[in-house]
């Protein structure tokens, strides 16, 4: 019998290389649509991902770049749209197919869905994101395999803080002792472990393989296929190719003391 009843799941780099492919050409294609010249491109785009949500990465590279708007506009206002802009543009690419899963992501899923471990999502990209993208993931009704689907600016604050996973958690209705998070960022480490949930996986991309994840007790390349091993780059696999309910079950027996 597993020692948890949850998992709950971040988004963009997590579920799916969004990041690089996805978010960064949509954020693109917007400031091309209003008739900006900005251009993030991979480097750039790699810096402005320490700042978490898509408006706020907007902001940042706004007043980093010392860049005047007009001041007959509101600020708040032009940074909205573009934000719309960029979600429709994202959406786009999600339509065509272009970013799929992450291997051994749908595999996980099924795993836990045929054990009866419940699903949930928390993540700071918008709830349409997050719908295109599971729609759209080669998988029929995948979107409903989630109970719970924390998303966006329904909370104050954003990760690093917790509070998107202490929603997702009261929404499920289950204490952080129930649940294993699954994250690929720093941002998202910090934000788990303030939530309680210290059974915490972290699957890097090529954006965070770098940022210190030594707080979290297990840290992999991804999550594994049976023709594609999984390799540990902190914590343990065991004697596993890939990340299973075994393996996560033996994380959360470590992280609870019920070893």
């Amino acid at each position: 019998m597993l020692g948890f009843k949850a998992l709950i799941f971040d988004v963009d780099g997590t579920l799916a290389d969004t990041e690089r492919d996805g978010h960064r050409p949509a954020f693109n294609a917007a400031f091309d649509e209003a008739g900006l010249d900005w251009d993030w491109d991979v480097e750039r785009y790699g810096e402005l991902l320490r700042v978490t949500g898509g408006k706020e990465r907007i902001a940042t590279y706004i007043v980093e770049e010392g860049i005047s708007l007009d001041p007959s506009l509101d600020a708040a206002a032009v940074i909205a749209g573009l934000h719309r802009a960029k979600t429709r543009h994202y959406v786009s690419l999600l339509e065509g197919g272009a970013i799929p899963l992450r291997p051994g992501v749908l595999r996980l899923l099924r795993e836990a869905r045929e054990a009866g471990v419940r699903l949930a999502i928390a993540t700071t990209t918008t709830p349409e994101n997050v719908s295109v993208l599971l729609d759209n993931a080669g998988e029929p009704g995948l979107r409903d395999w989630f109970e719970v689907i924390a998303a966006g600016d329904v909370v104050p604050a954003k990760k690093p803080a917790p509070d998107i996973f202490l929603l997702a958690l009261s929404e499920l209705g289950l204490d952080a002792a129930d649940c294993v998070a699954v994250e690929d960022s720093d941002n998202g480490v910090r934000s788990a472990l303030g939530a309680g949930l210290r059974a915490l996986l972290v699957t890097v991309n090529d954006y965070t393989a770098a940022q210190d994840l030594s707080d979290a007790p297990l840290v992999v390349d991804h999550l594994g296929e049976p023709d594609r091993p999984a390799r540990a780059l902190i914590g343990d696999l065991g004697d596993s190719p890939m990340v299973d309910l075994e393996t996560l079950d033996r994380l959360h027996r470590a992280a609870f003391g019920r070893v």
